[in-house]
């Protein structure tokens, strides 16, 4: 290993003062060789248990790279134990290599300086990623190269042509047209994910400043900025369907309703769910997918690296392998996992190149959800 370590330093040093980076790549890979990365991820879903395993199988076949998914309920759970190791000045050996992160508990990470210096741009397939898509904040949190996205998802809208010959383009069409149709409309109940982001959605559209919205909660004006979404939902419980005292649970319970005739809409925030759920029969072939005319509410999912990881190494090598061509054409099968790619569309294969998606609009910050959905369960979970 000594003898490779100065062949690779002479050739940095005559190709130009540690600015290749084609070589300085090569010593990540050589170094991750032989390491087993821990990644803790969600595990709940058996789709994604196998797309991680396939992961593991061509990580360990072309680098060398053991990958062993941990499987946890919330990367929140892995904050008390972050703490408590930097505060007894634990900065390597981590447990923890990989993080499958959500915005409030990257946000928290970042504040605490529990995060690997930024290495997004280290990434030789960095350069693969769409950057037309909102990979560089999430939940508005800049994300300075600490993470990384590994897919996206949008809040969109599905309707059958053959039941609904104009379907609702903004809130205030939505309302208008569950006048008209009571009973046919509603939205799944928070705090759940989607029924969080149909909140938020919809207090961007009705708000005329949302600027409030890119900023931290401030318990002093949070009914002022939020009067709108609570003056909209009044109105549009009275005409939803169960009358608004009844909520789908998610996406899954929207679509059958849907394809049973007893709604007019469906959310999802996959595009790819008209597609997926059209080849295995649970939504009919006239069935389509939309945003509304302003946008939709759009986020990346991300990878980070904790500052003590034990083999950054080889977590590099793999979160670049989670961004290549293949594994992101992979991922985007719906026989796999289904989620839509983070890549440019030239770079993917398959169902991942078909995948449309709409104009993005940007999640709120991060503070912005759990206040909606407390204030929400205040006012209507009787």
């Amino acid at each position: 290993m000594k003898k490779f370590f100065i062949v690779i330093i002479c050739m940095l040093m005559i190709s130009g003062s540690y600015q290749d980076q084609a070589l300085h790549w090569k010593l990540v890979e050589y170094r991750a060789k032989g390491q087993i990365v821990h990644m803790h991820a969600w595990g709940g879903s058996e789709k994604i248990n196998k797309y991680l395993h396939w992961l593991s199988t061509r990580l360990l076949k072309e680098y060398g790279v053991t990958l062993k998914h941990v499987k946890i309920n919330d990367p929140a759970d892995l904050l008390p134990v972050f703490m408590r190791q930097k505060k007894a000045g634990r900065n390597s050996n981590g447990e923890v290599d990989i993080l499958w992160v959500n915005g409030e508990t990257f946000k928290k990470m970042k504040q605490h300086r529990l995060l690997a210096k930024p290495f997004s741009t280290r990434l030789p397939n960095w350069v693969l990623v769409n950057k037309s898509l909102p990979v560089d904040t999430d939940f508005s949190e800049p994300t300075l190269g600490l993470e990384v996205p590994w897919g996206i998802g949008q809040l969109l809208f599905i309707y059958d042509e053959n039941q609904v010959n104009t379907p609702p383009k903004s809130f205030s069409e939505l309302l208008s047209y569950a006048k008209l149709s009571p009973n046919k409309l509603t939205y799944p109940k928070p705090p759940s994910f989607l029924g969080s982001s149909f909140l938020k959605a919809a207090l961007l559209e009705l708000s005329t400043d949302k600027n409030p919205l890119y900023q931290e909660v401030d318990p002093e004006t949070f009914q002022q900025f939020s009067a709108p979404l609570w003056s909209y939902l009044d109105k549009f419980h009275d005409v939803a369907w169960q009358q608004g005292k009844e909520f789908p649970a998610g996406s899954a319970q929207m679509i059958k309703l849907l394809n049973d005739g007893a709604l007019d809409l469906a959310l999802t925030f996959n595009p790819n769910e008209v597609l997926s759920a059209q080849a295995n029969g649970s939504l009919n072939s006239s069935t389509q997918i939309y945003a509304f005319t302003s946008g939709a509410l759009t986020q990346a999912h991300f990878l980070t690296i904790p500052w003590n990881a034990n083999t950054e190494a080889g977590a590099l090598v793999a979160i670049n392998f989670m961004l290549s061509p293949e594994a992101q054409s992979v991922k985007g099968e719906f026989s796999v996992w289904g989620d839509p790619t983070i890549l440019a569309p030239q770079y993917v294969t398959g169902i991942a190149k078909k995948t449309k998606l709409f104009k993005p609009i940007a999640e709120p910050h991060s503070s912005w959800q759990n206040a909606l959905n407390n204030e929400w369960l205040q006012r209507y979970d009787d």
